[in-house]
């Protein structure tokens, strides 16, 4: 038995002390960012660490039966790189004052601003009221606790999915409200299909935008993760890498991490290479759940009209239509979605700070930003390019 194996609430600083089944078993099926080998990948390839500033702190649950009830996928920062919840002004309000904002504790999935559980619990947790109650009760507690003890400035919990939120939040933490853009299948037999659903000024704009990728003696290859060879995943990851060398950066991830993932779950994953007679010239990586498609890494080493919009956007509505995924996720932020389809999807993140100060500043400055994020996605969804007004999106 491991030392993380024990009778109720504790933190392990290793998924590797947690049971693979055992965690995976509480894992939906659309959610192969909460799998054991996704997290266990980052960790081993040394993309997460104590020395990255991402010291795994992963909050585990075990019945009286040894059952593991509840995890949830919880760090230490020590930054606030790779959240996509930006709080680098209030780090530095803190620094402005002398006073220290790192070690924060987040529950997030590293790199990946994608909603989700960020508690996850057993189907029979959640057909027990009062256990339900004690486990939830528990994780906030035990949280809250850590906090306090080693002195955290605050707790985040981020991109938690509606239900989710509801459970694990309390008066004490705070909401912060965003945006992200998704594309959803509503029934379209093929592409047309979903053209025709379309005002015909934007429908022309995606029908030129195509037609110039035509014109440009560029080929499309998808490449299931299980047919993915070592040679592509060379050329891959130096598309990965090129995407954040032309801002002067290194990525977050190494091939070290792609590889794991391919020999752990290929089948979530796919690849879309782009190449010309000579070489892939671009390339984007896609995860699958059992009904949404997932848009996450892209990258070209030469400039070609509009193929951003057809590898990372078109060619994914295409893929989800052909295999019929209810959503396509494409990844955060991107204005520029709007017009080919996707639409504005309302997020969210949950904020706990220690200092009571500080706490009312951060309040006043969410209250404020609500209502323009609120303001901005009532207007978003009515300029959505669609003939008729699309309902409002189930987030799943």
């Amino acid at each position: 038995m491991s030392s993380c194996e024990r009778i109720g609430a504790h933190f392990c600083s290793s998924i590797e002390l947690i049971n693979r089944e055992k965690w995976n078993a509480l894992v939906g099926p659309d959610q192969p960012f909460l799998t054991f080998e996704f997290l266990h990948a980052l960790e081993a390839s040394g993309c997460v660490g104590e020395a990255q500033g991402w010291q795994a702190n992963h909050f585990v649950y075990y019945g009286a039966d040894g059952q593991l009830l509840a995890v949830a996928p919880q760090y230490i920062k020590h930054h606030s790189y790779g959240e996509y919840v930006f709080d680098w002004a209030w780090a530095e309000a803190y620094q402005r004052h002398g006073l220290n904002y790192y070690p924060k504790l987040v529950a997030a999935i590293p790199f990946t601003p994608c909603t989700g559980p960020r508690l996850l619990l057993s189907a029979s947790l959640k057909k027990n009221t009062s256990e339900f109650a004690v486990v939830t009760g528990a994780y906030r507690n035990a949280c809250l606790g850590q906090c306090r003890e080693l002195g955290f400035s605050s707790w985040h919990i981020l991109f938690p999915q509606a239900n989710d939120a509801e459970d694990l939040v309390f008066e004490g933490m705070h909401r912060r409200d965003g945006v992200q853009y998704h594309w959803f299948n509503r029934g379209y037999k093929d592409f047309d299909g979903f053209l025709d659903a379309l005002v015909s000024r934007k429908r022309k704009n995606i029908r030129k935008e195509r037609l110039a990728i035509a014109q440009q003696a560029l080929t499309f290859r998808w490449v299931e993760g299980a047919d993915f060879t070592d040679t592509e995943l060379e050329a891959f990851y130096v598309l990965y890498r090129s995407t954040y060398l032309k801002r002067g950066q290194e990525g977050y991830l190494n091939k070290a991490f792609f590889k794991r993932l391919l020999m752990m779950i290929p089948d979530s994953m796919c690849f879309l290479l782009v190449e010309t007679e000579a070489e892939i010239v671009a390339g984007a990586l896609f995860f699958k759940g059992e009904s949404v498609l997932y848009g996450r890494y892209w990258g070209c080493i030469e400039s070609y009209h509009a193929l951003h919009f057809e590898t990372c956007y078109y060619r994914g509505i295409e893929y989800c239509i052909a295999r019929g995924f209810e959503k396509f996720d494409a990844g955060a932020q991107g204005e520029h979605k709007l017009l080919r389809g996707f639409e504005p999807v309302e997020t969210c993140s949950y904020h706990w700070i220690a200092n009571p100060d500080f706490e009312q500043a951060i309040v006043n400055f969410l209250d404020q930003e609500s209502l323009h994020v609120r303001d901005y996605i009532r207007e978003a969804r009515n300029g959505l390019p669609y003939k008729a007004k699309a309902p409002s999106p189930l987030v799943k």
